[in-house]
């Protein structure tokens, strides 16, 4: 048996369960019930600094208030 056929042979056996086992899992992972607060943490940073722009407080020079 040469090697193609030995790795095509447990790629089509023994891989597909394993990826499928994996995927399952993660899918499992992700809808688990405690994961929700961290989901919707996670969703939510990109909001953190939404009351003012990062360098409004050390007066950086792109700040145009002088007029």
């Amino acid at each position: 048996m040469d090697t193609y056929s030995l790795l095509r042979q447990f790629a089509d056996s023994w891989m597909l369960i394993l990826m499928t086992a994996l995927f399952l899992g993660v899918v499992a992972y992700a809808f688990r019930p405690g994961s929700r607060k961290l989901q919707d943490e996670a969703a939510n940073s990109i909001f953190r600094n939404d009351k003012r722009p990062a360098g409004a407080a050390e007066g950086s020079s792109r700040n145009i208030k002088e007029a």
